[in-house]
């Protein structure tokens, strides 16, 4: 009676014990770790609550811009990189169409170019995103994607 007593609560045990060390390992990782300081993305989800508010609401094409080029240039592994390409092509789009509020002096060429290159890092780099179909939408106004540069 005593070995069938024990044998249970050793059962027990594992049972207990068991299912904690396994999920302490927990699920397998795709790709590379990527390490983000906490501070800057604070700053960077700041900036693109802000473009967005622009973008949507205010139709301030050039100061959604501006956040979105502050975003890449300070912080380019932000986790939510792909949106903010997808509103600094669409605002760079829009500004060359000489939509919303804000003019630009900036040439209508570049402005076009530059809003293919941010739709076209989108496409090309971030292929499971799910602003990749609206930038490919955006895109047929503009040429298509560029194809993807190889880094050797």
């Amino acid at each position: 009676m005593k070995k069938v007593y024990l044998v249970s609560l050793i059962a027990l045990a594992l049972f207990i014990v068991a299912p904690g060390a396994a999920s302490a390992q927990g699920a397998a990782k795709q790709g590379p770790d990527v390490v983000r300081d906490p501070d800057m993305e604070k700053d960077s989800l700041h900036n693109l609550e802000v473009a967005r508010q622009y973008f949507k609401l205010r139709k301030a094409y050039k100061a959604s811009l501006g956040r979105c080029e502050e975003i890449l240039a300070g912080n380019p592994t932000f986790s939510k990189i792909d949106e903010v390409l997808l509103i600094a092509g669409q605002s760079s789009l829009r500004l060359a169409e000489n939509r919303g509020k804000q003019s630009v002096k900036t040439a209508t060429d570049k402005l076009r170019e530059e809003a293919r290159n941010y739709l076209s890092m989108l496409v090309n780099n971030y292929p499971e995103s799910r602003f990749k179909d609206t930038a490919l939408e955006e895109l047929k106004a503009l040429g298509g994607p560029k194809a993807k540069e190889n880094k050797q």
